[in-house]
């Protein structure tokens, strides 16, 4: 190299230096891209994508090849920094080009590239996927040789280099992925959360308690039947004769309105708009319910425990409810069953559900056992009370302040205790 102009070296270290960055950013781009996001561009036809996932279904190839480059341009760099520094100053050229080097290559062939790199692997990745392949098929061979050897030192650990498909995630990681996307909006992350939540309750965490249930008696007087219909907020109601375990099946109102708005309804017109009941098991999560009612093109059901015996209502507005919030009129009666007071204190029905309360107030009242929150409290007394009574359930001060036929009909929780957990 003697016969080589300084002028001309130092073009070429600097050619080399740039290529030692380029290949470290390309590492560090591909590797930290989103995997997600790179399927989704790849899929609508960004080609820059397509190569990135073609390069990172062998990563062992890839890395392979990134750093035979890396070390073939770190070590010709070296190799020309020695030569400069011992034409220019003599035996003392060899550590002085091994400090300058090592400090040149640190900064600008490693953090700043790699930094770069990592805070935008997208801009990075995409573009050196041109180059990459191309220089695979270019250095294929030598690249196939280096990464056998490598692999047969990992297949005695059960290392496999492919990588066919993406990691699943479960619903903690997914969780976390909606709640921390900075481009999805509130409303739309707290809808993703709980559709994921919907796979951790039952229809007994949001069906209408037995005791609430309003449906027609076939055993009332005609003119109150009449009343009752049109007077409805609901539109489906359960039939049945003195009592709900008596039921003969569910009414859609709209099925007899044509007649009832012009006064010629009768009982036999009724009775012929009834349609059968639909009953499901008190344990029916949520997903699968909601399923259920697509399949079998039902709105609503009636919830039977083990022993058939009917414990509720649910409908398949009270499950998309538990995804976007109330929506419906009947959602809207039901904020009713929670008021708050002047003084910050919360009026709750009795009836009102644990999981409804937890998500509107971010509580974090248990709801394992009793599903409302007066089983909550008479499972903590471990007795119905008499009359007035106060307990401290968790940072909560609840007193029942009307208990009626063994049921707790209205709580009190004061304001100084209400606290978000």
């Amino acid at each position: 190299m003697d016969d080589i102009p300084l002028g001309s070296l130092y073009i070429v270290l600097l050619i080399l230096i740039v290529l030692s960055g380029f290949f470290s950013s390309s590492e560090t781009g591909l590797m930290a891209i989103n995997r997600y996001r790179l399927k989704h561009l790849a899929n609508s036809g960004h080609r820059g994508a397509r190569l990135a996932q073609k390069l990172l279904t062998r990563p062992d190839r890839l890395i392979g090849l990134i750093l035979l480059g890396n070390n073939m341009v770190n070590i010709l760099a070296a190799s020309i920094a020695t030569v400069i520094a011992m034409r220019q100053f003599g035996d003392n050229g060899i550590w002085i080009s091994t400090l300058i080097m090592t400090v040149v290559v640190l900064i600008f062939a490693e953090v700043a590239p790699k930094t770069l790199a990592a805070l935008h692997p997208e801009k990075v990745a995409f573009p050196a996927s041109y180059v990459l392949v191309a220089l695979l098929k270019v250095l294929n061979p030598v690249v196939w040789l280096v990464n056998s050897f490598a692999n047969l030192l990992l297949r005695p650990f059960g290392v496999k280099t492919d990588v066919v498909a993406l990691e699943r995630l479960d619903r903690d990681e997914l969780r976390t992925l909606f709640t921390e996307g900075g481009h999805i909006s509130d409303d739309h992350q707290r809808m993703l959360v709980n559709i994921l939540d919907l796979e951790q309750a039952s229809v007994e965490d949001v069906m209408v308690p037995r005791g609430d249930i309003v449906g027609i008696d076939l055993d009332d007087e005609w003119a109150d039947i009449l009343n009752q219909l049109t007077q409805t907020v609901y539109t489906r109601l359960p039939v049945y004769r003195e009592s709900i375990d008596d039921v003969v099946g569910l009414l859609h109102i709209r099925s007899i309105i044509a007649k009832l708005s012009v006064g010629s309804l009768n009982f036999e017109d009724l009775q012929r708009s009834v349609r059968r009941p639909y009953f499901v098991p008190e344990g029916t999560p949520l997903t699968r319910q909601l399923l259920e009612f697509q399949e079998k093109e039902r709105r609503m059901a009636l919830v039977v425990d083990e022993y058939g015996d009917i414990q509720g209502l649910v409908t398949l507005d009270d499950i998309l409810e538990e995804i976007v919030g109330e929506f419906t009129t009947e959602g809207r009666g039901r904020l009713r069953t929670m008021r708050q007071l002047d003084d910050g204190s919360y009026l709750v029905d009795g009836s009102t559900s644990l999981r409804t309360l937890n998500r509107r107030l971010n509580w974090n009242l248990p709801f394992d056992e009793a599903h409302t929150l007066g089983g909550l409290l008479i499972e903590e007394l471990e007795a119905i009370p008499d009359g007035k009574c106060s307990i401290r359930i968790g940072q909560h001060i609840m007193t029942i302040v009307d208990i009626k036929d063994n049921v707790v009909n209205k709580v009190l929780i004061k304001p100084n205790q209400v606290q978000a957990t």
